[in-house]
């Protein structure tokens, strides 16, 4: 028995259609899965490439003997609609039951069948919904249910291809002071660690304050967010920033810091301050930042730099003096590593939040066990090492920090406007907005 999805290549010409000459009529591969472990006798189909409001749906087939009166009960592990097929629909009917813990389906037969075909179709989220329970005639089917079959197949609207031909510049995202071997979440720093990394604060009532951090591509442009640029969707006036580079403790005892006063504030024109869509701003510095060992610029995510990754998945840097344990600043600059998350698993940890925010110029990073960016990390940089040499995962590796993206918000908790760090942090996706940076800088 297959465990795992199994793609059948179909390539036919239709009977009986008229054929241009010398073309065939491709039709999409079909996806086939075993949706529980140990059942055989269900199968579902998944076909690729369909509409951004189709894709995420497939066929289920339940190929047992279904007598007079069974009843057939599904649940799902996210929001779901069952359709029975046209065969199915003349020997039963479908009832779905609103509990807000469960998405539960009963199918009950008034006719003998010999199987039941059915699609499951999920939310306009773009979510796909997998089987967590298959209970016929009493019987539990799926005690081990697998997710995620189909999940890397949804493509979503994408109206914008490019293709990169460079290679990254590697005078950029590289420490020039020894840095700390390991990243572990929520540690202090050491100076020097995060060169790229500044403090940005605004005068506020003739009192500069802290709001955010931000991160040095050049030496004179910032990439921030734009909600730390604005108030109520306007830019500030420049004059009220500033940004410290080589800054370690948020309150003073710093050496080798470099104040920059801010000549342009740029934020992006299609900028939503209300559902933080398109939450990216460049700051243009009045006087060029100086590159030393505390200073130095991060590079921006290259399409070439996947191709070094050691590993599928993309794990981030999350610097600052954001909010700790104790619901205060930090006073000394610190940082996590986080995971970046799929859209199907984020907007399934909270459907009603991240079904409503999450585009596709944004990801999901983090985990849900307390370890998240929080108040005052925000417009920093979720920055991802690439070495030098494809695969290298060797503690002393060279390589180079590459901002993907920038920390933008949170669910925030019931008690209080502060983040809940059980929930998955939203980051801006940099590498949408690559050209968008390139034009500004330019």
């Amino acid at each position: 028995m297959f465990q795992e999805a199994v793609i059948l290549f179909l390539l036919a010409i239709a009977n009986g259609a008229p054929q241009n000459k010398n073309r065939n009529l491709l039709i999409n591969p079909i996806v086939g899965a075993y949706p529980c472990k140990g059942y055989a006798n269900m199968y579902t189909e998944f076909e690729p490439g369909l509409p951004p409001d189709e894709e995420n749906s497939y066929k289920v087939v339940i190929d047992d003997e279904l007598p007079l009166y069974s009843q057939v009960k599904l649940k799902f592990d996210s929001e779901a609609t069952v359709i029975l097929s046209n065969e199915t629909v003349t020997k039963a009917r479908v009832h779905a039951f609103n509990d807000d813990s469960e998405v539960l389906f009963n199918i009950q037969f008034f006719k003998d069948a010999k199987q039941a075909k059915f699609r499951v179709k999920g939310p306009p989220s773009g979510t796909i919904p997998y089987f967590t329970s298959v209970d016929i005639n009493s019987v539990e089917y799926c005690k081990e249910p697998i997710t995620g079959t189909f999940d890397n197949y949804i493509l979503g609207s994408k109206g914008t291809a490019h293709v990169s031909l460079s290679v990254p510049d590697k005078g950029c995202g590289r420490r020039k002071v020894t840095h700390t071997e390991l990243i572990v979440n929520g540690v202090p720093t050491k100076h020097g660690d995060w060169p790229w990394h500044g403090a940005i604060y605004r005068l506020d009532s003739s009192t500069l304050q802290y709001i955010c951090g931000g991160t040095l591509i050049s030496k004179s442009f910032v990439l921030t967010a734009a909600h730390c640029t604005t108030i109520n969707g306007v830019a500030v006036l420049p004059e009220v920033l500033s940004i410290i580079f080589g800054k370690y403790n948020l309150i003073g005892g710093d050496t080798d810091t470099q104040e920059r006063k801010i000549h342009e504030i740029i934020v992006h024109a299609e900028y939503n301050h209300r559902r933080l869509h398109n939450d990216i701003s460049l700051l243009k510095l009045k006087s060029e930042a100086t590159f030393d060992d505390y200073v130095q610029p991060a590079c921006i995510w290259h399409d070439n730099a996947h191709k070094n990754l050691p590993i599928d998945s993309i794990y981030g840097a999350v610097v600052g003096w954001g909010f700790d344990h104790t619901d205060k600043l930090s006073t000394e600059l610190r940082q996590t590593m986080l995971p970046m998350i799929s859209e199907a698993n984020c907007i399934k940890s909270n459907p009603s939040f991240f079904g409503r925010l999450l585009t596709e110029q944004k990801f999901c990073a983090g985990y849900r066990n307390g370890t998240s960016a929080c108040n005052g990390d925000s417009g920093g940089g979720f920055m991802v090492f690439v070495p030098d040499i494809i695969g290298d995962k060797s503690a002393n590796a060279t390589g180079s920090w590459f901002v993907r993206g920038i920390v933008s918000f949170a669910a925030s908790r019931n008690d209080a406007s502060i983040c809940d760090n059980t929930q998955y942090t939203i980051f801006i996706d940099v590498d949408k907005y690559s050209e968008w940076i390139k034009s500004h800088m330019s």
